[in-house]
């Protein structure tokens, strides 16, 4: 132990006697450790921000797609009874129409005309301003009322608390019964469809539209209170597996979290690659180091002639080098993480407008720090291992 501490207070010692060749050996491994731990820190902040605004765009939903119904279409009855399925909460049917254009008084515009059933609001997680939503008698007697979103309310009536006044909507005059309130991160306003949107009675655009049939092709499910969303899409892969008769082209399923798997899935395969692209500028500071260690081996020869003529081991000197060795790598560490914060708290306040945020990873970091010291150890190995053979006979005599 004894041997160990003066070990390690004379690499300090030496370390600290040539303090600007200290700190420009120790600049590789410093830059090294920047760009491991900045770009990581990056990549996973930015990871974390796409999955949420993914999040964003809508509530937990699976999205169910009807490609063939084989001659029988799914009837709003069969949502009605696939809803009661163990961990199914909610099911909504929904169809649309491009190029609706709603009209009030002499007041006209472009709209997302869409056809839904009164659970599609709270799958979606739409919020109500004003009024009621749709109920299941519009649905089953094909009411002509309607559900706008606070823009249609602006831009046609003029004033968002309408309700009661008549819209029409492709010659058919509708009367809003509820304004939704607008969500600039919902996924309609995401896929930018119509800036005024307008929901009517699955069955009354049914009726209206010449472009949409009975057939439902599009609905929605969300999950059982207390139920993951992988559950309820089993349940709906079950169900539907069996009634298309076992034939699983005829729909498909899909879902925010598939996004967001792949979403993380390219992340971290990016993180990866930029995470190997930082350890080369470590390595190549290892090799910074091992040059340095080999010229201070050459610098300390008679010194090292001295130690082993009064006794020092070989072991001792081995060990001497390679925690001077340890040292520099750690030294440099230390800096490349305290500057890694630094530049990332900087970054983090210019961004943080955008509602983004980029922290320092303790996993990176300590992936940093183990790396560093195998450098220090892996590349001090060779200096230190030339020093502790050398003869002392040959040391003393060195006139280097």
């Amino acid at each position: 132990m004894d041997t160990l501490r003066q070990s390690l207070r004379m690499a300090v010692k030496s370390i600290m006697g040539n303090k600007l060749r200290s700190f420009l050996t120790m600049l590789g491994i410093i830059i090294g450790v920047m760009a491991l731990v900045i770009l990581v820190s990056l990549v996973n902040g930015a990871t974390s921000s796409v999955t949420d605004a993914i999040s964003a765009l809508g509530s937990n939903t699976v999205t169910v797609t009807i490609s063939d119904d084989k001659g029988e279409s799914v009837s709003l009855r069969e949502l009605e009874e696939w809803a009661k399925l163990e961990n199914v909460g909610e099911i909504a049917a929904a169809a649309s129409e491009s190029g609706a254009v709603a009209k009030y008084k002499s007041t006209s515009a472009s709209a997302r005309l869409a056809g839904v059933t009164p659970s599609y609001f709270r799958i979606q997680n739409r919020k109500l301003l004003l009024g009621r939503s749709l109920l299941t008698p519009d649905v089953e007697n094909h009411t002509d009322v309607c559900v706008i979103n606070e823009k249609a309310a602006n831009d046609l009536v003029g004033y968002r608390d309408c309700l009661g006044e008549s819209i029409g909507v492709n010659g058919h005059r509708f009367t809003v019964v509820g304004v939704l309130k607008d969500d600039e991160d919902s996924l309609t306003s995401a896929f930018g469809f119509g800036s005024a949107e307008v929901y009517i009675p699955y069955s009354s655009l049914v009726h209206l539209s010449s472009t949409v049939s009975g057939r439902i092709a599009t609905f929605y499910v969300s999950a059982e209170e207390g139920k993951t969303l992988e559950d309820a899409e089993q349940a709906m892969k079950d169900v539907l597996y069996e009634r298309f008769k076992e034939d699983e082209d005829a729909y498909s399923l899909s879902s925010q979290n598939a996004l967001e798997d792949a979403t993380a899935s390219i992340t971290s395969v990016l993180a990866v690659l930029l995470g190997g692209i930082a350890a080369i500028s470590l390595i190549v500071g290892g090799i910074g180091i091992m040059n340095i260690m080999l010229v201070t081996v050459t610098e300390r020869t008679r010194e090292i002639g001295i130690r082993k003529a009064i006794g020092a081991s070989r072991g001792v000197i081995l060990q001497q080098f390679l925690i001077e060795s340890v040292l520099l790598c750690m030294f440099g560490c230390a800096l490349g993480i305290f500057f890694s914060w630094a530049v990332l708290s900087a970054i983090g306040v210019v961004v943080s407008s955008l509602g983004m945020t980029f922290d320092l990873d303790g996993k990176v970091v300590l992936v940093a720090v183990l790396f560093c010291f195998a450098i220090g150890v892996g590349f001090g190995l060779y200096p230190a291992n030339k020093a502790a053979k050398m003869k002392p006979i040959d040391a003393l005599h060195y006139g280097g």
